[in-house]
């Protein structure tokens, strides 16, 4: 099982990490559109194998009143045109069973939430479409548990996976990063550390998720260092104004140089 045999991903011989990278929620087609070119220009650049991100909906938002989406066909559609307009993949998320068929109309890889990693009619519905499927560990799993979630998506004869460590519970309000999971869930498959999510403070009493987005560096370095098969950026050009996340996102103008010393480090990293 090889993670390059997501459809229409580049530099397959770049010997670089993927990239999946882009908004936590498509806000509107001319701001996705921004961030696609602008995260397309890069990889181009650094010769960086790149997934565009975005979730469709948000159902799983803190607060009634926050926000969750333009409308679900709109997004995907976005979703769909930058896939085309850039020629690149495109992945996003669902949760619930009946999305899963329509989902896969737009998109290349489907996302199995880290809240619902265990969700057995979810991750077959998903792995029945044929799609190449993204499983996120729960926050409440340990690494070793998602070998089942993974045998959930190949009983369907769909050996195409990869799982993503986005952090463990830490107590009620925060995550933490266990590099320990790495090497474990490497030999389950293909892995990508979500370095966005990982640094969320969940369970505020505002409502609204907190951050420490001064530390996407430290945690991206950690994942190089332990060889992830690729990384999980959340991005936008004003994360202070995003409508999702914002608290942890990775401002887009930062992104360029952290992904040059990041490769870097994974140079060196390869020699050993």
């Amino acid at each position: 099982m090889s993670i390059l045999k997501i459809p229409k991903l580049k530099y397959l011989n770049s010997n670089n990490f993927v990239l999946i990278a882009g908004p936590c929620v498509i806000e509107d087609e001319s701001l996705s559109l921004e961030i696609a070119s602008k995260i397309c220009a890069i990889a181009d650049k650094l010769e960086i194998p790149f997934v565009f991100k975005g979730s469709f909906k948000k159902a799983n938002r803190s607060k009634i009143d926050s926000f969750t989406g333009i409308g679900d066909i709109k997004s995907l559609s976005i979703l769909k045109n930058i896939g085309s307009t850039f020629n690149i993949p495109t992945i996003t998320d669902v949760h619930e069973t009946k999305d899963a068929q329509i989902v896969a109309e737009y998109v290349d890889v489907i996302q199995i939430p880290a809240f619902l990693a265990r969700q057995t009619d979810l991750l077959l519905s998903a792995a029945k479409t044929g799609k190449f499927i993204n499983i996120k560990k729960g926050q409440f799993m340990s690494p070793e548990s998602m070998k089942f979630a993974v045998e959930k998506v190949t009983s369907t004869g769909n050996n195409n996976f990869m799982v993503t460590d986005r952090g463990t519970q830490f107590g009620y309000k925060d995550l933490v990063v266990d590099l320990r999971s790495i090497p474990i869930l490497k030999k389950i498959g293909p892995t990508i550390l979500d370095v966005t999510h990982s640094l969320q403070k969940p369970n505020q009493n505002t409502g609204v998720s907190g951050g420490s987005p001064n530390l996407i560096e430290t945690i991206a370095r950690a994942g190089v260092v332990n060889s992830v098969d690729g990384l999980f950026i959340e991005t936008h050009p004003n994360p202070r104004e995003s409508l999702s996340d914002g608290a942890n996102m990775l401002q887009l103008n930062k992104l360029e140089s952290l992904l040059d010393r990041l490769i870097k480090i994974r140079q060196l990293i390869k020699k050993f």
